[in-house]
């Protein structure tokens, strides 16, 4: 995890519900989740192996381990975790190395947050090499901290990056909005107390108590943000 917060930026505005934004990054402020799936079709082809489409909702927005372990039993590759977390790492950086496009709203609404001194932080599955690389297209400037997949003790679902990411701001993560384009994120965030707001971008979400679902980021602004941590859950 690294954090640059400072001081000014662990208070919040008073009368607002709202303490930090949490996000996420691959698909929903980067569109890269089919960077994801493009270089794990590339390395497993290399193996000899063609990977079946319906696997691309299985392994969208889990961790590294997850979606590595899931194609090798599914393929039966004569290869290792580790060595296979090389591969697709190796394969991304390279595929993003050649631009990062951000998904629609996403620098809009970084800039406004940025604007009022909301406590923001990215909250990945990816690892640390990866999240380095996409944030200077991103921006690190608008994140005051953030949390890589390779920096937990439990990747998301479970809680603990969006946990990690509150503690480190100093918000109650009641009181933190979360954005999620996956699942697998949006459980992780709500396993941990957070509001979400899911912007789908491979499967379909559902809405749910304490949860609201949007087509894009171009709907989410810091009043509508700020709208949702006053409903009930």
């Amino acid at each position: 995890m690294t954090s640059t917060v400072p001081a000014s930026l662990t208070r919040t505005a008073e009368g607002s519900a709202l303490q930090a934004v949490l996000l996420d990054m691959d698909g929903t402020l980067v569109d890269t989740e089919g960077f994801w799936w493009d270089a794990e079709v590339e390395v497993f082809k290399a193996l000899g192996h063609v990977l079946d489409e319906t696997w691309r909702d299985v392994v969208v927005g889990g961790p590294m381990t997850r979606s590595a372990t899931f194609l090798i039993e599914a393929t039966g590759a004569a290869i290792t975790l580790a060595e296979l977390t090389v591969l697709l790492n190796d394969t991304f950086e390279d595929r993003i190395g050649r631009g990062v496009p951000l998904m629609p709203g996403a620098t809009r609404l970084l800039t406004e947050l940025a604007a009022h001194e909301v406590p923001t932080a990215l909250v990945s599955a990816s690892h640390r090499r990866i999240i380095d690389r996409v944030l200077a297209s991103l921006g690190p400037e608008y994140f005051a901290l953030t949390v890589a997949g390779d920096e937990v003790p439990r990747a998301k679902p479970h809680p603990d990056p969006y946990l990690l990411a509150a503690r480190g701001l100093g918000a109650d993560p009641s009181r933190c909005a979360v954005i999620e384009d996956t699942a697998t994120g949006v459980a992780a965030a709500e396993a941990a107390g957070c509001r979400v707001v899911a912007v789908p971008s491979v499967a379909p979400i559902a809405p749910a108590d304490g949860r609201i679902v949007v087509r894009s980021l171009e709907e989410v602004d810091l009043v509508f943000l700020r709208g949702m941590m006053t409903q009930g859950h």
